[in-house]
């Protein structure tokens, strides 16, 4: 299983742009079984975006990448919420920082 951190962006930097409670779980119905989606998280932070946090089953992290760009390209097309932001990143988040900070 992997990871995968998908930032959109906004369409108007502002408040109003925030995404409902229930994004998640919108996004995690919308995909398809092909794409082995397991659950979807949505972390909101002080600026105009959002990440989108993806754990799917994949035999290979780039091919998890892949299935996690279509997905959210798809998703910022046809999922209501989301229609207007774009999608910046796909990408595995790095763990270095993690250990940096255990090593102080």
């Amino acid at each position: 299983m992997y990871l995968i951190h998908a930032e959109i962006q906004a369409p108007v930097p502002a408040p109003a742009a925030a995404l409902g409670p229930d994004t998640a779980g919108v996004l995690l119905a919308s995909a398809r079984p092909q794409e082995r989606i397991e659950h979807v998280a949505v972390h909101e932070g002080a600026g105009p975006g959002a990440v989108l946090g993806v754990y799917l089953v994949a035999g290979r992290l780039s091919a998890a990448e892949t299935v996690v760009d279509t997905f959210c390209r798809r998703a910022v097309e046809t999922v209501p919420a989301l229609r207007g932001w774009t999608l910046t990143r796909v990408g595995a988040p790095l763990v270095t920082p993690f250990y940096e900070r255990l090593l102080d």
